[in-house]
């Protein structure tokens, strides 16, 4: 993204969830870079957390967590008013061949498959 479409961009508050560490630095370095808020949580309890005290605008949330799975987070996370459909997104990254339609179903309103490619990421934080 060019210098100028960045200042442009309506900068958001983005919590990434992943328990791969590198998955997650290089989200957040990558989000940070374009300008956004970002924090970060590598298990569902610390995401919970988080979420309830910052409200993201934005949710990145890995399905496959040491503690929860992804599908029981964002049932939980959209029971939180600050993350209600329609308030927040919360997009499913996944490396499973979970149908989209199960994880839309479950309250996701997106799904990126990993890798995660950083263009489709940005087009689908430019639609929110």
């Amino acid at each position: 993204m060019s210098p100028a479409a960045k200042a442009a961009r309506r900068a958001l508050s983005v919590l990434v969830v992943d328990d791969n560490l590198d998955q997650v630095h290089s989200l957040a370095y990558l989000l940070k870079d374009d300008g956004h808020h970002v924090d970060f949580a590598i298990n569902a309890t610390v995401a919970l957390d988080l979420a309830k005290r910052l409200e993201p605008q934005v949710v990145l949330l890995d399905i496959g967590l040491p503690d929860a799975a992804g599908t029981r987070v964002v049932g939980l996370m959209r029971r939180m008013p600050q993350l209600a459909k329609g308030k927040a997104r919360i997009i499913a990254i996944t490396g499973r061949d979970t149908p989209d339609a199960e994880l839309m179903a479950a309250g996701f309103d997106a799904v990126l498959r990993k890798p995660v490619l950083y263009p489709e990421l940005e087009k689908l934080l430019g639609d929110g």
